[in-house]
């Protein structure tokens, strides 16, 4: 199966699991927000980074130069804009007309670990929106992008550009772009296993589970 494909037939948790099997480091992100969170979200990470607000560098903080170099080098199309939030997730990094760009540009959809504002806006949008949750105030004087195209900081995991991410409902993930694949396909199997499980235990009798003494759930 096509990685589209896979990943409608995956969940967040499946996916942890493989991830847990291959990785050692902390790779998810919990408690997100969307204006529609039946989307899912999935593709390669091109990333732009924001620092706190600073007058004397402003001059370079311009979003439209930063999404236009984080895409330069880059087949827009299906990609997933993360930005990260210099450690203010409370500030507003964008609304409907800034992110309409996603659009023009067919990617897939925007990952932040801060607030975007005009969700009835974004919600009619065909790309998916995770972040943080609505913000009403303008943030350009609270935060900036400043920088793009590299490795970001987004709530506690490093996300670089190209690894997969990967988002529904109120969760995120992201995977290396190299093993993307196999985690996928690890990630398949997991639910394969579950459904059989599920089976096995529709079947069972109290009785027999308590004479086994089994540490199975």
């Amino acid at each position: 199966m096509q990685r589209l494909e896979l990943i409608h037939k995956v969940s967040g948790a499946s996916l942890t699991d493989a991830m847990l099997r291959r990785y050692d480091h902390t790779s998810g992100v919990l408690d997100l927000s969307s204006p529609d969170p039946s989307r899912v979200l999935f593709g390669p990470a091109l990333t732009i980074a924001y620092l706190p607000y600073r007058k004397d560098l402003a001059s370079r903080a311009n979003f439209a130069r930063m999404f236009y170099q984080a895409i330069a080098d880059e087949q827009a199309t299906g990609a997933v804009l993360v930005m990260s939030s210099g450690g203010i997730p409370e500030a507003s990094m964008g609304g409907g007309t800034k992110l309409s760009r996603l659009a023009n540009h067919k990617m897939a959809g925007v990952l932040c670990d801060g607030r975007l504002r005009d969700y009835s806006e974004l919600r009619e949008y065909p790309f998916a929106t995770y972040c943080r949750g609505e913000a009403l105030r303008w943030g350009g004087d609270r935060v900036m992008p400043y920088a793009a195209n590299i490795p970001v900081a987004l709530a506690g995991i490093t996300v670089a550009p190209g690894d997969y991410i990967y988002a529904y409902q109120t969760v995120a993930l992201c995977i290396p772009a190299a093993g993307v694949d196999d985690i996928l396909a690890e990630a398949y199997q997991i639910e394969q296993d579950d459904a059989r499980f599920i089976e096995r235990i529709r079947a069972e009798r109290a009785a027999d589970v308590l004479a086994q003494g089994s540490n199975e759930a």
